[in-house]
């Protein structure tokens, strides 16, 4: 840390923090990241793996931007998958096992390189204010640090609190302390804050399952990675298993419910409906006789497991008990007990499209403390708020990412129009043009604008115009190269598909169900023009062939919300004086304060009429 005035202050080393300092420093700000422990920078508190459905595309998101999640995973990775692979490509989502230790040292190791990026290790107990103007900040030892601007990346240590059955500790995580006086001072200042809950499982020492009793579940067979950009390719991988719950285990839990602060009033916070607890699972879902549990190793040189399925925060003793119960679990030994644990959260509809609050200036949220979960949402919100951060105070133009662009724009503004009063996770569906925001295209789709801001290398922008030059000079061929009936038809019988009578473009095979450019690669005359490609080159080609009038469809539908998009909303307009609109339309709208007609749509409570007034009246303006 030096004494001078920082660009940007972050605080916290999470997946956010460290997402937001790297984009920030990497674009030229002298930036500092305050962490309470300069050993878990980057720690991964939960379950030890990145991706998965609607979670690998941000990672994705991420890496096309510059940032280094995709990278630090694949650096640390033991398996990797690519999931719903048998459904369309809007729903493949790739995923990795990580090394837990090895993901933590790769991030630091990775910050530590970065030139203008400083490291504190502290406590950060208040803000510094000039005005309405965030100026920096004041650590627990008194330390006042100056800087432009501020990124608050929290987490779950905002007064937090674990809960093991009846058993209470202050902590942000299991024996670590949590944070004081920063809830304090932003609700001083006029702040909305509420309370969230999260858990995590028990962990488990590995030497005490029996693997021959649980599904083994394997890595792909030529695993891939998160990164655009050349990174390790894993030569060997380590299988994950899976096992279930039964009636034994649910009634252990159930003999139980009154110690579990879930059920008897102790937490009164909503913790994340998607990933609930093992006691919520048996309480909510009381006909299901048994539950999916997976065993997740936690890295390459340890016998430690992760058992994701069991988030608990009853007893410690209870929860041995109903793990002895479990297929392969008979002799289990404990590493740590599951817990719960509850912390403060500002509701995000108290932020701009740039994740800049709209009551302090320079002041930016990202991450848990916006009421999210998982380390994916975090980190697409971090480096959004450390680019816009950068933007903001050397007088550039904000960064906002649309719903059409990136999953990160649909979480972002799924997060300031609508709010969340649980713990918000990211799925397809939240998604209307997840068929444009798929996994495979997010470089293209975003390290171009990425670029422009001085993020993204040329070297990665030159990556991208080299794939996007070869998939369309393959699509070019495939559409100009004609094969006759007595050389498709073996293949297309074979295929289950159609026989025809006439020569056909090998593209329009491909718009078949059944037929792939790699099943074209059967054809002797044609294999080594496709095989020269990469495997990438093909997949982009092949999708964009199978897929076009569904695109097609797709970029109509954005076109016309863009309109709407190009409707800016006056900072100061009154909706009061309007007096057509429906009343909870005006409360809506003065609350949240929409920046554009489309997202003033998207608000619950905003009908289509109220939208056309207020087009007419933004028009009169």
């Amino acid at each position: 840390m030096n004494t001078e005035i920082y660009d940007v202050i972050v605080v916290g080393a999470g997946h956010a923090g460290c997402e937001a300092a790297a984009a920030a420093a990497n674009m030229g700000s002298k930036t500092l990241l305050i962490t309470m422990n300069m050993q878990t920078i980057g720690q991964m508190s939960c379950n030890p793996a990145m991706g998965g459905i609607a979670k690998g595309q941000i990672v994705r998101e991420i890496d096309a931007l510059g940032g280094y999640s995709g990278i630090v995973s694949d650096d640390s990775a033991i398996q990797f998958k690519m999931l719903n692979i048998s459904k369309g490509p809007a729903m493949w989502s790739p995923r990795s096992q990580n090394d837990r230790m090895n993901f933590s040292l790769e991030w630091r190791y990775r910050l530590e390189k970065i030139e203008n990026l400083d490291f504190f290790q502290d406590m950060v107990s208040s803000l510094i204010l000039k005005k309405t103007k965030v100026a920096g900040v004041i650590t627990s030892l008194g330390i006042k640090i100056k800087s432009k601007s501020v990124i608050l990346t929290n987490g779950t240590f905002l007064n937090g609190l674990i809960h093991v059955g009846e058993k209470q500790v202050r902590g942000g995580r299991m024996g670590e302390p949590g944070t004081r006086g920063i809830t304090e001072q932003l609700i001083s200042l006029g702040f909305i804050v509420g309370r969230m809950k999260t858990g995590t499982p028990p962990r488990i020492d590995g030497r005490s399952l029996d693997y021959t009793k649980m599904e083994e579940q394997k890595g792909d067979e030529n695993p891939g990675t998160f990164s655009y950009m050349a990174s390790k390719t894993l030569k060997k991988q380590k299988s994950c298993f899976i096992t279930y719950t039964n009636e034994e285990v649910h009634e252990t839990l159930r003999s139980s419910f009154d110690k579990s602060p879930m059920f008897n009033g102790t937490i009164k916070s909503l913790g994340p409906r998607y990933c609930p607890s093992i006691e919520d699972k048996v309480y909510r879902f009381a006909e299901r006789t048994r539950h999916q549990l997976f065993v997740e190793p936690e890295g390459w040189n340890t016998v430690e497991v992760y058992l994701n399925g069991f988030s608990s925060s009853l007893p410690e003793d209870i929860q041995i008990k109903a793990l002895k119960k479990i297929q392969g679990f008979k002799n289990v030994k404990v590493f740590r007990p599951g817990y719960a644990i509850e912390y403060d959260y500002f509701p995000p509809t108290q932020l701009s499209s740039t994740l800049e609050t709209k009551i302090i200036e320079n002041l930016f949220f990202a991450g848990q403390i916006n009421g999210t979960t998982g380390y994916e949402e975090a980190a697409g919100q971090g480096i959004i708020a450390g680019i816009n951060a950068h933007q903001k105070i050397h007088g550039k133009e904000k960064f906002i990412l649309g719903r059409d662009e990136a999953y990160i724009g649909v979480l972002i503004d799924d997060l300031i129009t609508k709010g969340t009063e649980e713990p918000y996770r990211m799925f397809t569906s939240r998604a209307e043009y997840r068929l444009l925001l798929r996994q495979d295209n997010a470089d293209i789709r975003l390290t171009e604008k990425s670029n422009r801001i001085g993020l993204a290398s040329d070297k990665r922008l030159k990556k991208v115009e080299e794939k996007v030059k070869k998939s369309d000079e393959l699509i070019d061929f495939l559409k100009n190269y004609s094969i006759k009936p007595k050389v498709i038809n073996p293949i297309l019988s074979k295929n289950k598909s159609n026989l025809v009578d006439q020569s056909y473009k090998a593209s329009q095979f491909i718009t078949r169900p059944n037929i792939k450019i790699e099943t074209l690669v059967e054809i002797p005359e044609i294999r080594e023009k496709i095989k020269k490609y990469t495997t990438e080159i093909r997949e982009q080609a092949e999708i964009n062939i199978k897929y076009k009038g569904y695109i097609e469809k797709e970029k109509e539908n954005i076109n016309r919300l863009k309109k709407t998009e190009k409707i800016k909303i006056p900072k100061d307009f009154n909706y009061s004086k309007i007096n057509s609109l429906s009343t909870e339309a005006k409360e809506k709208l003065e609350n949240l304060r929409p920046e554009t007609l489309a997202q003033a749509s998207r608000i619950s409570g905003v009908n289509p009429a109220d939208i056309s007034i207020l087009r007419i009246y933004i028009a009169k303006q």
